[in-house]
């Protein structure tokens, strides 16, 4: 028996969830379209989104990337205004500080041939030799550099969390509802997704069931019999830490060997993937300073040597959703089973891209195409095509 009914149904409420739930419910072709978003955690206390550093850049090498970094530049211009709820205008806390990616002589390749991507779609970069880096940042060490990629303009970080509930509490003022809840089975017949079941027992019909659920992505699409969606949950922890010396306008920097640091407030968030070997699927959120110790540490030391007495005070684990194979998002509907669509995959760039992700999305389920950009490169049948889409700037 079927307890409710919905157009769409949105698996996991993060801030891609959300934003295609606000898209789907705004404008033109949305209206009377009835759309739930089951999120099992409505406090979003272990949420991937959350628990990001709130990173936004336009320096990728796949000219989608960058677009979709355009358009939430563009977003965030009006985003106040757009998501306001009964008077609370919300505010992202968008700092525009830019990203600087560093690179020794072995990869200054790679920046010239991003460069070359990035300016060609109206990106603001600049590539700076060794000199011109240490008159622009004196406490950075460019004794190993060749060159360093800044963006001028369009890039920084918010406050994720502020984004996130911002999505959601205008999709549900716009009639969205939100289901604290988990899907526990997901039912196919003649060729389409039907229905979803509810951890609470409750059966909701489906018209199109939308997987958004981040590091869970894989469990959703086997519950649908699709074994072969390549998300795997991988654990990332961020450290907080002061200084020991004076450092000022310090963009998101990216150091050669990954590790990464940026401000925040009067201390700064540090982090870097671990090597794949070290890189398990998991679930869980415990803590571990192995990293910090081994690589973050001394890393940072090297490059900055302020930092050689920086104190650390506080830490926290979330979770990338890593497409394994070319870590690019994974979007749209699976070829066998039209009604069933992926959001997925996004590799640590889900949040900067949540924008322009939800507004492709809802043209997807609204009109059968996209409209606004043209995403199909992201379609899952990419991999069976052998069509990979490598993004080589992944943070």
């Amino acid at each position: 028996m079927t307890d409710r009914s919905f157009d769409v149904v949105i698996v996991g409420g993060g801030v891609i969830g959300s934003s295609t739930a606000f898209f789907l419910s705004q404008g033109s072709g949305g209206e009377g379209l009835s759309v739930a978003v089951v999120e099992p955690d409505p406090t979003y206390s272990r949420s991937s989104t959350a628990l990001s550093v709130g990173g936004v850049r336009q320096q990728f090498s796949t000219p989608e990337n960058i677009l979709l970094s355009r358009f939430t530049m563009e977003f965030l211009a009006t985003a106040g205004e757009v998501l306001e709820v009964d008077g609370d205008v919300p505010d992202f806390g968008f700092t525009e500080a830019g990203y600087l990616f560093l690179a020794t002589p072995a990869g200054r390749g790679v920046l010239e041939s991003n460069l070359s991507v990035q300016r060609a779609l109206g990106v603001e970069v600049a590539l700076l030799a060794p000199n011109a880096l240490k008159d622009r940042y004196p406490w950075l060490e460019v004794s190993d550099l060749a060159a360093g990629s800044l963006g001028l303009r369009g890039e920084g970080w918010l406050d994720p969390y502020s984004l996130l509930q911002a999505f959601r509490r205008k999709a549900i003022a716009n009639g969205v509802k939100f289901l604290p809840d988990r899907v526990t089975g997901v039912e196919v017949e003649g060729g389409e997704v039907v229905g979803v079941r509810l951890g609470a027992g409750e059966r909701l019909g489906v018209g199109a069931l939308l997987n958004a659920a981040g590091p869970r992505a894989g469990e959703i699409a086997e519950m649908a019999g699709i074994r072969d969606l390549p998300v795997r949950p991988r654990k990332r922890f961020v450290y907080r830490f002061l200084s020991g010396g004076s450092i000022r306008e310090a963009p998101l920097t990216i150091d050669p060997t990954g590790v990464y640091f940026r401000p925040e407030g009067e201390a700064f968030l540090c982090g870097v993937s671990p090597p794949e070997a070290q890189d398990p699927d998991t679930l869980d959120l415990e803590m571990e300073y192995r990293l910090f110790e081994e690589i973050v540490w001394p890393t940072l030391a090297r490059r900055v040597p302020a930092f050689e007495a920086l104190k650390l005070e506080s830490s926290w684990a979330g979770h990338y959703a890593v497409n394994t194979l070319d870590q690019n998002a994974i979007l749209g509907p699976h070829p066998q089973l039209g009604n069933f669509l992926f959001a997925n995959g996004f590799s640590g760039h889900g949040l900067q891209h949540s924008p322009g992700v939800g507004r492709a999305l809802s043209e997807l389920i609204r009109f059968g195409e996209f409209r606004t950009m043209d995403l199909q490169r992201f379609s899952f049948s990419r991999f069976a095509e052998g069509q990979f889409i490598r993004e080589a700037n992944v943070v």
